[in-house]
C-alpha cells in the first residue's frame, strides 16, 4: 500500500512573446534515467497562499521577481500523485500564467535538491511539446497551454505583463 505525503504547490506557466513556455529539465535522484521537463514552481511554505508561493518559486528558480498580486488568478488546478526522491506525493497544485516579453533565466536561487536534480532549461512552443518524445509534466501540458493561451488572447488581448 502506497503511503501518500500530502503537498500543496503552485506552478507557473512562464510564457514569452513567442508563446514559448519555460520548462526545466530534471531527473529523479531515486530513479536514475527518469528524466523529464517541468514548469517552474513547487511546494507551498506553511501559511503561504498559492500566489505567494508561485511568486517566491518564480524568483528562486528564474530570478524573475513579481508581487503575488501580479500573478492574477490561477488558470487551472489539479491533484496529481507522483514519486520523487523515494517519497510518494499527492499534490494539489494551481497553475498561474505569467507573460514576459523575454527573460534570461537566473537559477542562482535554486535550493540543494534543485541544484542536484535540475540539469537545464529551455523555452518550448506548443508544437514542440506535441512533437517531442521527451517526458514532461503535466502530461497534458500542450493541450492545457494551448487552451490557456487561447483564453488569454480572447479575454486580455494577449498583452504582456
Amino acid at each position: 500500500m502506497t503511503v501518500w505525503t500530502p503537498r500543496r504547490a503552485a506552478r507557473v506557466l512562464l510564457v514569452d512573446a513567442a508563446d514559448r513556455v519555460l520548462l526545466f529539465a530534471g531527473t529523479d535522484p531515486a530513479r536514475p534515467g527518469h528524466d523529464y521537463w517541468f514548469t517552474p514552481g513547487g511546494g507551498l511554505d506553511p501559511g503561504e497562499s498559492p500566489a505567494e508561493g508561485a511568486a517566491r518559486e518564480l524568483a528562486e528558480e528564474t530570478g524573475l521577481r513579481l508581487a503575488p498580486v501580479k500573478l492574477g488568478a490561477p488558470v487551472w488546478s489539479e491533484t496529481v500523485e507522483f514519486p520523487f526522491d523515494g517519497v510518494w506525493y499527492r499534490q494539489e497544485q494551481e497553475f498561474f500564467l505569467v507573460r514576459v516579453p523575454a527573460w534570461e533565466v537566473d537559477t542562482a536561487g535554486f535550493n540543494e535538491i534543485e541544484r542536484a536534480s535540475v540539469v537545464g532549461h529551455r523555452w518550448w512552443t506548443v508544437a514542440e511539446l506535441t512533437a517531442t518524445t521527451e517526458r514532461y509534466y503535466p502530461p497534458d501540458l500542450p493541450t492545457r497551454l494551448a487552451q490557456v493561451l487561447a483564453w488569454e488572447r480572447s479575454t486580455r488581448g494577449g498583452a504582456a505583463c
